[in-house]
């Protein structure tokens, strides 16, 4: 993205205060600094550590074409083609024929991930691992102004990068909503902050999808009711949306206008465990459905009981032919790792949410709300 304005508060001017410049004075009293890490194209990335014959061509990792699999990551030599992740695999190497397709070693992943977060952790105790490839981290205690936090992200990118070898994208601002939009705003290997006041204006040009929790199905909705920006978006009445889409409309113009709440999450312990398969053809009848699973459930209860803990709440994720993607769940009365409970509840959400006979590409199942097992036994 490069289409939003330049902001008034940018990289350039926090992180080289000239001598005899006012400074600001210390902020984790009013605003807090929050950082938002993503490595770029990080499966890819990792591919080419380990060939480096395969530097500046376009790698696909992911799924085999004739299987039906998506793209889990894209080089960016790859991506001037048009190829996204969770393309089709049929779409990405039709669009671009010369791509190296490469089965994904996650084992190998999670290596490079571990020595990122560890470069991390020494930087600052406070920090959230999203995912294997992103991280937030809370700088308010860290510094004493924003061009100090602007400098400890740019060490950071060049630490990974030295260390490690991959290339990150950095966002810097007041909450963990805009800290991720800018996360992704300069790729690869780019540090965009945006500044305390600044977040509506710096969302205010991009489209709506940018913000959590807006979909194909939601971006649609917002686009029939003439709304194709964040800023469009932030201009309606909270009222108007709440009767469109309920709470969630609520959220999301809040979210428009660059208002985020959420503490950066230090706790490490599992929140969830899952299982999904995407079908060699699509599964248009019920029992067909239902042996999967079954097949889904054994896997969650299995994890379950590697990971010493009982799930308090059940929820599947069914993804259409058309790729439209549902996920529904349900709150257990006892939390379980029992595969029939799991596989109870799981049913009831399936034979409420589908649309009988509509060809289903993709299940999913997963345990959330995870806790240790207490002892106590269902009533029935």
């Amino acid at each position: 993205m490069n289409d939003a304005p330049r902001l008034g508060l940018d990289v350039g001017r926090l992180s080289g205060q000239e001598e005899g410049e006012t400074r600001s004075p210390r902020t984790s009293e009013r605003h807090r600094i929050i950082a938002h890490l993503d490595l770029d194209a990080f499966y890819a990335a990792v591919e080419v550590l380990e060939n480096p014959d395969l530097v500046g061509k376009p790698i696909l990792v992911g799924g085999r074409p004739q299987s039906r699999g998506v793209v889990a990551a894209a080089s960016y030599a790859a991506r001037e083609y048009g190829v996204h992740s969770a393309m089709p695999m049929y779409q990405a190497v039709r669009l671009c024929p010369r791509a190296i397709v490469l089965s994904p070693r996650f084992h190998l992943y999670r290596e490079y991930s571990r020595r990122v977060m560890e470069i991390l952790h020494q930087t600052t105790p406070v920090i959230e691992e999203v995912s294997i490839d992103e991280a937030y981290l809370d700088l308010t205690d860290q510094v004493n102004q924003w061009g100090d936090a602007a400098r400890i992200a740019r060490r950071l990118q060049q630490r990974v990068q030295d260390k490690v070898g991959l290339s990150a994208s950095l966002g810097l601002a007041s909450n963990k909503l805009v800290a991720k939009v800018a996360s992704d705003y300069d790729k690869p290997g780019g540090l965009t902050v945006v500044g305390p006041g600044e977040e509506a204006a710096f969302l205010e040009p991009l489209p709506v999808r940018v913000l959590w929790g807006i979909g194909p199905v939601t971006a649609e909705k917002l686009m029939e009711m003439g709304v194709t920006t964040v800023g469009e978006l932030a201009r309606l009445s909270e009222g108007k949306l709440v009767d469109c889409f309920g709470e969630h409309g609520a959220a999301m113009v809040r979210r428009a206008r660059g208002i985020d709440r959420r503490a950066v999450v230090t706790e490490h312990t599992r929140k969830s465990v899952s299982r999904e398969r995407t079908f060699d053809r699509d599964l248009g009848e019920m029992e067909a459905l239902k042996r999967q699973l079954w097949g889904l459930s054994q896997g969650v209860s299995e994890r379950l009981n590697r990971a010493g803990a009982v799930a308090g709440t059940v929820a599947i994720k069914l993804r259409y032919e058309d790729f439209e993607t549902l996920t529904r769940q349900m709150s257990l009365d006892v939390p379980t790792a029992d595969t029939v409970r799991i596989y109870s509840a799981a049913l009831v959400l399936l034979s409420q949410t589908w649309e009988s006979g509509r060809p289903v590409r993709l299940l999913g199942i997963g345990g959330t709300d995870l806790r240790p097992p207490t002892g106590q036994m269902a009533l029935f």
